[in-house]
């Protein structure tokens, strides 16, 4: 029996594996880097225990330190969480070597399916079916690659001539070491950039290429399998809505899987997991595209999207994980799945910038209407709102690790409702201080062809969805007026507690005027708002039709053409956030004199995040053409290019690899050709 386990991993999968052990009974060690210091998954564990340094390599990707932190701090069991060392298999033997329980697969399957090459080649042997591919190893050259090409796109599924590829980091998951290269694409360069971040992220820099199936679904089998022989595959979920290869929507089951397909895709599984005398919890995933079904990858870990297929089999993973680890046996056939589940993944990035990762305070994170943290619906419910989330309210959110802030999913009896509690709850959550994908989540729910299950890989792009605003339920033309009427609530918010903090005359309102005089002005980088308030009202310009009805430093409610809003106003530094039925608004108040402003050369190139420089490939005074790199970034485990904006002049570097940088720093200026 296992009675302290130490979890070598941070953020919410974190604290999704410590509400399993209080559960249990079971204490609980945290680790934590410098940068984690604060981290709620390390206050909320028995035990912590620091890990020295804030990048990944010295902290969470070092296995000798995790297995000295479980041994200092008398833990007798190891969970490896998903991500960083999950699908390391000489982790997992450092585990077991050390005399502590190993909670998951045995080293010897997970090196067998944690390298994806040699994974592929397994399925293939075990005859399920794989996509052709090559391993790109540092040591090919131009003309072996092209070489391999040509042999790839004979025996790929695709017409004969296409050429888009993808290359893919052999360890990992979540998007990363991964890249598309495009017809005439520079395949050599995009291998290089795939090495170098799996190797950041995954400690090991090996990569394949494979045909790239467009307008495939990504569709998965979750198993579960004990030391006995017994292994379940607990249906299948589908996780199609990606960006830059990486989920941010999932569900179970798949809207688009037959139950004969079904039947298929669980014996593949099944088969899978015992080809290599699989124990625990894992997943395989395969590409469905038309006839074609082929084997991607095995996860031999839990995964993000766990909590759907939680849901609809009533069954908590990370419970079983540790009595398979204990030695308990399965029944022989898992339980029924009943109902529909959908998950969506919060992350602070803005997708109109080419899904940029956010860094900084999170003011407030209060998703409406939920019922459960980190578990599976109570027992007998038939509909359920669940969070599972790595920080709360006033927690900075760094450059180091992954932006994902929580995960909403939504339980009901059906697919429809499940998608349309779920695009309710994330409308009408209050997120503060920092941009995210929320409003692209809301927009892909509400969007007619994922609610007719018409979704795949490309779906974003396909839409072209990223950089549209969510549209609110209900209120079709409202949303043009979300900023001016936010805008104004805000201004009368601010100007209720400018009165309640009054030391003479608190009981009148802020702006009002026993002789109409001038209308009292607010400027927002956003909208301005001018109003008066007389004995006859609210007279807001270029609102005629609306009311005020109530003003409190919190809560403004307005009346607009004959129906009434309520705007909730939260005022944090150089910020105000407003919320209400017509959506969110985020407004920048103008000082009334602003400070001289400070000179930015023409053609600076900013940095967009803190992160560290990576490369730098142009030189002083040399030549640039439009969108050509001109640096890479490192920040959240992913490189990010910095781009020449028009051809031209490089007139200054002022950063080298490995300079740590802030956002807003000059990396470089270019001084743009006049012709």
């Amino acid at each position: 029996m296992i009675g302290r386990l130490l979890v070598a991993n941070r953020g919410e999968i974190a604290r999704r594996v410590l509400r399993t052990c209080r559960d249990l009974g079971i204490e609980t060690v945290a680790v934590f880097s410098d940068a984690d210091a604060d981290a709620l998954h390390a206050a909320e564990a028995d035990h912590a225990v620091r890990l020295p340094g804030a990048e990944p390599a010295a902290t969470y990707l070092s296995a000798e330190k995790i297995v000295e932190a479980a041994l200092r701090a008398g833990a007798d069991a190891v969970h490896p969480g998903y991500g960083f060392l999950s699908e390391n298999a000489a982790f997992a033997r450092a585990v077991l070597d050390a005399g502590l329980t190993w909670v998951g697969p045995p080293p010897e399957a997970v090196a067998a399916m944690g390298s994806k090459i040699r994974a592929k080649a397994l399925m293939a042997a075990a005859g399920v079916p794989v996509l052709p591919g090559f391993a790109a190893g540092p040591d090919r050259s131009a003309d072996d690659l092209e070489r391999d090409v040509r042999a790839l796109i004979e025996r790929g599924p695709a017409p004969a001539g296409r050429r888009t590829l993808l290359v893919k980091a052999s360890a990992g998951g979540g998007g990363r070491g991964m890249r598309v290269v495009e017809p005439g694409g520079d395949l050599a360069a995009a291998i290089e950039s795939a090495r170098r971040e799996a190797e950041a992220a995954f400690g090991d820099g090996t990569v394949f290429v494979e045909p790239l199936l467009e307008r495939a679904r990504h569709v998965e089998v979750q198993i579960m399998a004990d030391r006995h022989g017994t292994v379940w595959a607990l249906g299948e979920r589908e996780c199609s809505i990606q960006r830059r290869h990486q989920k941010v929507i999932e569900e179970a089951p798949s809207p688009a899987i037959s139950p004969a397909a079904r039947v298929r895709l669980c014996h593949a599984a099944v088969t899978a997991a015992r080809a290599v005398g699989y124990v625990g919890a894992g997943t395989v995933e395969f590409l469905v595209a038309d006839d074609t079904v082929a084997f991607l990858e095995m996860n031999t870990r839990l995964q993000v999207e766990h909590p759907v297929t939680e849901c609809v089999h009533g069954v908590d993973l990370v419970e079983l994980q540790i009595r398979v680890a204990e030695g308990a046996r399965l029944p022989e056939t898992p339980p029924r799945a009943t109902g529909h589940a959908v998950e969506a993944r919060l992350y602070a990035e803005d997708p109109g910038r080419d899904w940029l990762p956010q860094a900084g305070v999170l003011h407030l994170l209060d998703v409406p209407g939920v019922d459960v943290r980190f578990a599976p619906p109570p027992p007998g419910a038939s509909r359920c709102l669940r969070l599972d989330s790595g920080v709360g309210n006033g927690c900075e959110i760094g450059v180091h690790y992954d932006p994902m802030l929580a995960k909403v999913v939504s339980y009901a009896p059906d697919r429809d409702e499940a998608v349309r509690r779920l695009a309710a709850a994330l409308a009408g959550a209050r997120i503060h201080g920092l941009v995210t994908n929320r409003d692209l989540l809301v927009r892909v729910l509400r969007h007619e062809a994922f609610r007719a299950g018409n979704t795949h890989t490309g779906f974003l792009t396909e839409h072209d969805l990223a950089a549209a605003p969510a549209a609110p339920a209900g209120t079709a033309g409202s949303a043009g007026s979300a900023v001016p009427l936010s805008a104004l609530a805000a201004t009368l918010a601010q100007a209720a507690a400018n009165r309640a903090a009054a030391p003479v005359q608190a009981g009148l309102p802020a702006g009002w005027r026993n002789v109409v005089s001038q209308p009292r002005r607010t400027d927002f980088a956003e909208a301005r708002v001018s109003y008066l308030l007389t004995r006859d009202g609210l007279r807001a310009e270029g609102l005629p039709d609306t009311s005020l009805v109530s003003a409190a430093p919190d809560l403004v409610v307005l009346e607009t053409s004959g129906v009434r809003h309520r705007f909730a106003v939260a005022r944090y530094d150089g910020v105000t956030h407003v919320d209400s039925p017509l959506g969110p608004v985020r407004l920048t108040p103008l000082p009334r004199l602003p400070e001289p402003a400070g000179h930015t050369a023409p053609g600076s190139l900013l940095a967009p995040m803190p992160g560290t420089v990576l490369r730098v490939e142009v030189k002083p005074a040399g030549l640039v053409a439009a969108g050509q790199t001109v640096l890479v970034l490192e920040a959240m485990k992913m490189e990010h290019r910095i781009a020449a904006p028009a051809a031209g002049t490089v007139s200054a570097v002022n950063v080298a690899p490995g300079d740590r940088v802030e956002a807003g720093a000059v990396l470089a200026v270019i001084e743009e050709s006049d012709g």
